[in-house]
């Protein structure tokens, strides 16, 4: 998708990935990020090293919904497709769970089930998410990792 993005794009996308993201995955990792946040640890595909990603929060009861703005083309998508085994780190607490790629799930009705019971930061959090979709053009994907916690 790199270079079929005008400059704006590319220059959003470049601040999400080096800046905002970057800044959220520390205060993640050291459980000081609001909980409306959550930390994605996923294995490489190819390297088998741990991947971290902040993601919005999406734990409802012992499902964690989350929705890939860059669809398949999202390293992490490709990694959790290649291995599923996944952890989640809300606030100080990590789960362990099994994902799964929803391709027939709809985006944006998932996306208002997830808000439907999260507060003010989250729903800040799913319009970025949305304009970062419309942005660039993406087709983002639902993925259910179910917690296998006790």
């Amino acid at each position: 998708m790199t270079g079929q993005l005008g400059p704006v794009a590319e220059a959003l996308r470049w601040f999400d990935d080096r800046v905002i993201k970057k800044f959220t995955r520390l205060l993640l990792r050291l459980g000081l990020a609001p909980k409306a946040f959550a930390l994605l640890e996923t294995t490489g595909r190819r390297t088998g090293e741990l991947r971290t990603t902040p993601v919005g929060n999406g734990l409802i009861g012992d499902t964690f919904w989350l929705i890939a703005a860059r669809g398949l083309t999202a390293h992490y998508v490709a990694n959790l497709r290649a291995k599923p085994t996944v952890r989640i780190k809300i606030g100080r607490r990590w789960l362990n769970g099994s994902a799964e790629v929803l391709p027939d799930d709809d985006p944006d009705r998932r996306l208002a089930y997830i808000l439907s019971h999260f507060g003010w930061l989250r729903r800040f959090d799913a319009r970025a998410l949305q304009a970062s979709i419309r942005l660039l053009d993406s087709k983002p994907i639902v993925v259910r990792i179910a917690i296998t916690d006790p």
